[in-house]
């Protein structure tokens, strides 16, 4: 029986989405909108330090939302692509529309592309420097699925595509690329190397009956120390990125509610909980708004 899964059938689109299209919905996930989230603030933390608050911003926030759905979704589409066999023999996601044979390869094939055209149709609205940077996303994009297939180190490649917004939220308004966009960028890598591998610890067991790699699996027992070492590094790096971008103290010390909210996660962690690490891996959707609150108020002297 699968007691730790995130997936519902009380669905917010339930009521408006007729029946037919519940399936796609699903292997878009959203029903699970955690993964839009992580994926959407790093775009949103790269805007606010290189934006002032207008209506513009407001704008691009609207576009980043958009695009972070879209491109989340064909992300997993893509995911589920590859992996439909993979899948079909772990417990947590042998019920995926692909695996379980709700949809057929060809419709999700349709689907992808469909997703990617309105995906490219939000890009267009941004300036030419990102568009071109977002387009130069896609072969990670492409390529994440595969990574746990060569690499111990998947989360790292996930941290290298999930990250890409940080770069994009500086580029949407500068239409280049500072210092402070590039440390971000690999605070993000940081903060991604730490929950994926806490997400990661609820397929442990299944992995290795597939031959799936992952930190949790190459880290094993030591995974608390290095995710409180990733957490860290996140943490001291958002407060440089924070002084080159000349924030007031106030984004330090709102950085310091980030610090303990990550300590949390590891120290009320148990490893070997599937449902807990589900729920600590959901927090950081609060993490993330948090460190949007922290760059927020140190543009306020």
């Amino acid at each position: 029986m699968i007691t730790h899964t995130d997936i519902r059938t009380d669905v917010w689109y339930s009521s408006f989405l007729p029946a037919q299209f519940h399936s796609y919905a699903r292997l878009m996930r959203l029903d699970r909108p955690i993964g839009t989230w992580l994926l959407l603030w790093p775009c949103l933390w790269g805007l606010v330090l290189s934006h002032s608050l207008d209506l513009q911003f407001l704008s691009f926030a609207a576009l980043f939302i958009a695009g972070s759905v879209l491109m989340r979704g064909a992300g997993c589409i893509i995911n589920d692509l590859y992996d439909q066999n993979l899948d079909a023999q772990v417990e947590r996601t042998s019920t995926r529309p692909l695996p379980s044979g709700e949809i057929s390869r060809k419709n999700a094939f349709l689907f992808l592309a469909l997703v990617l055209f309105l995906s490219f149709l939000v890009l267009l609205q941004f300036n030419s420097f990102t568009i071109i940077l977002g387009l130069l996303s896609l072969p990670l994009v492409a390529f994440y699925p595969l990574a746990k297939r060569v690499t111990w180190w998947p989360q790292f490649v996930l941290g290298l595509t999930f990250n890409w917004g940080a770069l994009m939220g500086f580029a949407a308004s500068e239409a280049t690329l500072s210092l402070s966009a590039f440390i971000l960028y690999g605070a993000g890598l940081f903060w991604t190397l730490g929950y994926d591998t806490i997400y990661a610890h609820q397929d442990k067991r299944d992995d290795l009956l597939v031959g799936i790699k992952s930190l949790a699996l190459y880290l094993g027992e030591k995974s608390k120390l290095f995710i409180t070492l990733f957490y860290v590094v996140f943490y001291a790096l958002l407060n440089i990125v924070a002084f080159l971008e000349g924030l007031s103290v106030y984004s330090h010390i709102f950085l310091l509610f980030v610090l303990c909210h990550a300590l949390w996660q590891v120290t009320t962690w148990d490893i070997n909980n599937p449902a807990n690490s589900l729920t600590r891996f959901k927090s950081n959707r609060e993490l993330g708004l948090l460190v949007f609150i922290a760059f927020l108020a140190g543009s306020f002297s």
